[in-house]
């Protein structure tokens, strides 16, 4: 558990974890240069021995994660933030996946926002979305979609994330970055399908302040991790969706040397075009083969059609085209 200035919300998130119905825990806490009452609230909880309190000077998420991973000494890790609350089975729910799955690196869980009298109806499809993703295959079609997991409600093996070397700092979120290095290196995941983690919404979260977790961001970690699968080895692509997130894309596949052959949009006024250089077709009119395919089409619920018409079709999901929205 990473913190920085959490005396607010820190009590209940530490309460929820005591109120495990699993008592054999370590709790190791990463007080990163706080400024306020954490500190002291870190001292108190400490007087339970299984609560270790580490502490430096603000240098920042990454840097908290490794130190605090370092400091582990379970085969398991399971991760939570100073601000959530945690279901008092939510350690024995996916300890009980991991043992009677040993093939399964890492279990996530279903997770609620709270308070929900502010959010936006991108949150609330956010969390629809994620809850949704119930088995490894369904995760592994969407994990170019958003990142799947979220963080403070992951429980994985501990050998894994040493074997990756932990977290990286590389300009994005270092979650999804760690999520998609293991799915390249072959990590199976699961899903508990009841509600472990009361994840708090909040205008200060990392995940509306930080640079690392902008859209930009995201489609820089997606590409980063596309070219070293599904994009190896080639300069060209076939975009699926000629709106502004497909043009987003366009741009920064340009910058990596990737080029659109062709861009495939439903609209008739659009067909038959020139948009940077590439002709626009109907969908109609590709077929397998013709090259591999970033699906981008942003509209809420489009994805689901695109697919059944990629089936229709012939094409194979994440061997002919990826979904990266």
């Amino acid at each position: 558990m990473p913190v920085r200035n959490e005396e607010r919300f820190l009590p209940a998130a530490l309460a929820s974890l005591a109120a495990q119905t699993v008592r054999e825990w370590e709790l190791v806490v990463v007080d990163d240069g706080s400024t306020d009452g954490t500190a002291a609230i870190l001292a108190a909880a400490a007087a339970d021995p299984r609560v270790q309190v580490l502490r430096n000077r603000a240098k920042g998420l990454v840097a908290a994660l490794n130190q605090g991973l370092a400091a582990c000494r379970a085969p398991l890790v399971a991760r939570m933030d100073g601000d959530d609350i945690s279901h008092p089975q939510r350690l024995a729910k996916q300890l009980a996946i991991l043992a009677a799955k040993p093939e399964t690196g890492l279990v996530a869980a279903s997770f609620r926002h709270f308070p929900r009298g502010d959010l936006k109806i991108g949150m609330l499809a956010y969390e629809e979305w994620q809850n949704a993703l119930v088995s490894h295959d369904l995760i592994m079609a969407d994990l170019f979609v958003e990142a799947p997991f979220v963080h403070p409600g992951i429980t994985c093996r501990k050998d894994i994330l040493m074997s990756l070397d932990g977290y990286r700092d590389m300009g994005w979120a270092e979650d999804y970055d760690l999520w998609l290095r293991m799915a390249q290196r072959g990590v199976r995941f699961a899903r508990s399908p009841e509600t472990l983690l009361f994840w708090r919404d909040r205008p200060e979260r990392a995940t509306r302040t930080m640079a690392e977790y902008s859209a930009d961001a995201f489609r820089r970690c997606k590409l980063h991790h596309l070219c070293k699968g599904f994009l190896q080895g080639t300069d060209e692509v076939i975009l699926a969706g000629a709106g502004k997130e497909g043009r987003a894309w366009q741009r920064l596949l340009a910058e990596a040397g990737i080029r659109v052959a062709l861009w495939v949009d439903v609209d008739p006024k659009k067909s038959g075009r020139l948009l940077h250089g590439a002709r626009v077709v109907a969908p109609q009119e590709l077929a397998p083969g013709a090259g591999r395919m970033l699906v981008t089409v942003g509209t809420r619920g489009a994805r689901a059609g695109i697919r059944q018409w990629a089936a229709r079709a012939g094409f194979r999901e994440l061997t002919d085209f990826v979904c990266v929205t």
